[in-house]
């Protein structure tokens, strides 16, 4: 969980890079974002967004003075907690309002009245926790497959992972579409780039990013980063978003079902800030 604010006017707009979570973004006080995805349609207040939300760099989150609590969730628990699927999101966003109703308009009142992140986070806990529904589960072979591909990094095979869990492939390929919104492969291809990511912001190079995450070769790491971003390996080193994730997202798994704890840090990319708790 961390917190957002955008102290002026995020000019041009600022690039959503997909993220393999589920993520909800609830927004605090009047000031509104407007979220661009790509097609021409244009989405205002909190929404919930699917794993790979922003593939083909197209999509822009706009507004002045905005300020947000993220929650990344992990695909695997996101329906018990939200009430929605994954599948129901893939790739895409839905606004809040049109999934809670009245519930999300309070939510965004509620946050608007705290008086400082640590309450803001603090309300978003019990929120959550209000809306746990243990009877949404995955299956647990689907939900074993999610955890070994964020733990392989993206770079199990998907055909010996089917072995593993006692399904064929095609089975496997059903249900975790089914049940995730994205086929075992894609999975493991957004979790593969998002630590490919993540080391060329740390200023690792493109050649040695390919060779330490599975790409065949650095064109390959090019190809895919293209794909998620619309821009090259070095203009994604430099995305905003990017350069501050380890402040507000930090260690080694980026996919946590929930990211407790209270700490506040700030940094600036030049358009935003980042509060978080450990």
């Amino acid at each position: 969980m961390a917190g957002f604010g955008v102290p002026g006017r995020l000019a041009g707009g600022l690039r959503v890079v997909p993220h393999p979570a589920v993520m909800l973004v609830l927004e605090v006080g009047e000031c509104r974002a407007v979220v661009d995805d790509g097609t021409g349609r244009r989405h205002r207040g909190s929404v919930v967004a699917g794993p790979g939300f922003g593939a083909g760099g197209a999509v822009r989150a706009w507004g002045s003075q905005v300020e947000c609590v993220q929650v990344r969730l992990s695909p695997v628990v996101a329906r018990a907690v939200l009430g929605v699927s994954p599948a129901d999101v893939a790739g895409g966003m839905a606004v809040l309002d049109d999934l809670w109703g009245r519930d999300a308009a309070r939510v965004r009142e509620q946050l608007g009245e705290a008086s400082s992140w640590q309450e803001r986070f603090a309300l978003t806990d019990a929120l959550l926790a209000r809306r746990w529904d243990a009877r949404s589960p995955v299956d647990a072979e689907v939900a074993r497959a999610w955890e070994r591909i964020v733990a392989g990094r993206g770079l199990l095979r998907i055909g010996p992972l089917a072995d593993e869990l006692g399904w064929s492939r095609k089975r496997l390929w059903s249900r975790f579409h089914a049940q995730l919104g994205m086929p075992p492969k894609r999975a493991a291809q957004l979790v593969r780039f998002d630590h490919a990511a993540h080391r060329l912001v740390a200023g690792r190079g493109a050649a040695r990013v390919a060779a330490e995450s599975g790409y065949a070769d650095q064109s390959h790491l090019h190809r895919e980063v293209m794909a998620f971003t619309g821009l090259t390996p070095a203009a994604v080193a430099a995305e905003p978003f990017l350069t501050i994730d380890d402040t507000a997202w930090p260690g080694p798994d980026r996919t946590p079902a929930r990211d407790p704890g209270p700490r506040s840090v700030s940094s600036r990319p030049g358009t935003a800030d980042s509060r978080r708790r450990p």
